[in-house]
């Protein structure tokens, strides 16, 4: 899978899991999953687990301090 696909579907699932498109301080959800998408895309284990599974991790540690 391309970048660009993996960029836009861990983008859609951030998205959806959040259920906000703007985090507090002003960023796009889209904007920082254009960020770390590269990163997930670049490693070939989480590329293998798919770009729904690593947005679903991401996620999970929004909002943590």
């Amino acid at each position: 899978m391309e970048l660009e696909e993996f960029t836009r579907r861990l983008t859609a699932e951030a998205k959806r899991l959040a259920g906000f498109d703007t985090f507090d301080d002003g960023q796009s959800v889209e904007d920082y999953c254009k960020e770390v998408a590269a990163s997930y895309h670049a490693d070939p284990l989480y590329r293998e687990e798919g770009p729904e599974a690593c947005a679903e991790s991401d996620v999970s540690y929004w909002g943590e301090e």
